[in-house]
């Protein structure tokens, strides 16, 4: 297997898109009624982040096999993950592994001091490689997207000065 690793293209995007949803299909079902349509839709506007953020795509044999989305270090110097898909199947290899650990190399060299993201319940198996990395909760900065609907931060501190 040869991964490749880099930003996205301009002429990429579409393409990122369709996979990054089919890469959350899954989770349609459990999302109450009347938030996945704007879910879809937020998975999908990758132009409207790309201002301040950047598409870390995966490509398995030249293949588009995953992507994560980046932002750089804010003023408080904490770079921050959204959006990390694989689709299924191309599960099981370590692209989220190698996705996240692009995050984490960037962050540090950019002078980061701690990265953050959020994720939820339903998504266990993310949540489980995240914290096996050293991610930590960091309920202060959690999010209640709908009454009852908490999406969980977790933050990794870079011990970078």
């Amino acid at each position: 297997m040869a991964v490749e690793v880099r930003e996205a293209l301009p002429e990429e995007l579409g393409e990122a898109a369709e996979m990054m949803v089919a890469a959350y299909e899954e989770y349609r079902s459990q999302v109450p009624p009347g938030l996945w349509d704007g879910y879809e839709r937020s998975i999908r506007d990758l132009r409207s982040r790309l201002p301040e953020s950047r598409l870390i795509l995966a490509l398995e044999d030249g293949k588009m096999a995953g992507a994560v989305t980046y932002y750089p270090p804010d003023e408080a110097r904490h770079a921050h993950i959204r959006l990390l898909a694989v689709p299924p199947e191309f599960r099981g290899k370590g692209l989220a592994r190698i996705l996240m650990n692009e995050c984490l190399s960037r962050a540090r060299e950019e002078g980061s001091t701690a990265i953050g993201l959020h994720t939820t319940t339903m998504m266990a198996i993310a949540r489980a490689m995240y914290e096996r990395m050293g991610f930590v909760r960091d309920p202060e900065q959690d999010m209640e997207v709908a009454p009852g609907v908490t999406v969980m931060a977790y933050r990794l501190e870079l011990g970078v000065s």
